[in-house]
């Protein structure tokens, strides 16, 4: 009689450990089934925002409209002009008023047109690396002017110059497309109009 109740004591012990074994499994199974979906959903989500990214960038680009084109190719274009007719001024001038506007076009013109190009690489756009016929052909006849005449010819096309980029700034600040090229528009007009105040003295100084 001991010895049956001893061995059915055994039986219900090893019962009750298989049955702790089993609910042992099943949790895990549940816990790693449950994470899986999780993970899964986590992993998803970060292509989805890399893709929206994405398409947000090439959105960007795509919204230059022909004005914002146009003016930026015009700036980049009449900003090197500045820095190679100051560059040269800065070496053929005699008068010192007109010496020293050219030494501001250089340094304000190089830093305007840096931000230029900071722009375009952001935008995916390509901005001439070159002068317009026209404009090289300025730049040569005053490079051929010497002395007084150098001077007066140059204030003379500052002055001009700066007119007509202030109004290509103004217009791009108030009716561009592109809010960046806006923005850079705005933020250099100011340094365009002391350039054009700077230019009118110069000019009077070597009447």
């Amino acid at each position: 009689m001991k010895n049956s109740v001893l061995a059915i004591l055994a039986v219900a012990a090893m019962v009750a450990c298989k049955k702790n074994e089993t609910t042992a499994v099943d949790t895990a199974g549940d816990s790693t089934a449950m994470s899986t979906p999780a993970d899964s959903g986590m992993t998803g989500t970060g292509t989805d925002s890399t893709a929206m990214s994405t398409n947000t960038d090439a959105a960007a680009t795509g919204t230059l409209s022909d004005q914002d084109k146009t003016f930026a190719d015009a700036a980049a274009m009449g900003g090197m002009m500045e820095v190679m007719a100051g560059q040269l001024a800065s070496t053929n001038a005699t008068n010192a008023t007109v010496k020293s506007l050219a030494q501001m076009m250089v340094k304000d013109h190089t830093k305007a047109n840096d931000e230029l190009k900071a722009w375009a690489s952001k935008a995916g756009y390509s901005l001439p690396t070159a002068l317009s016929a026209d404009m090289q052909k300025k730049y040569d006849e005053l490079k051929m002017k010497k002395g007084a005449e150098f001077d007066r010819a140059y204030a003379d096309m500052m002055v001009t110059d700066h007119q007509t980029t202030i109004a290509n700034f103004k217009k791009e600040a108030s009716g561009g497309s592109d809010a960046s090229l806006k923005s850079f528009a705005s933020k250099t007009l100011p340094t365009l109009e002391h350039h054009l105040m700077e230019s009118e003295k110069a000019k009077n100084a070597v009447k």
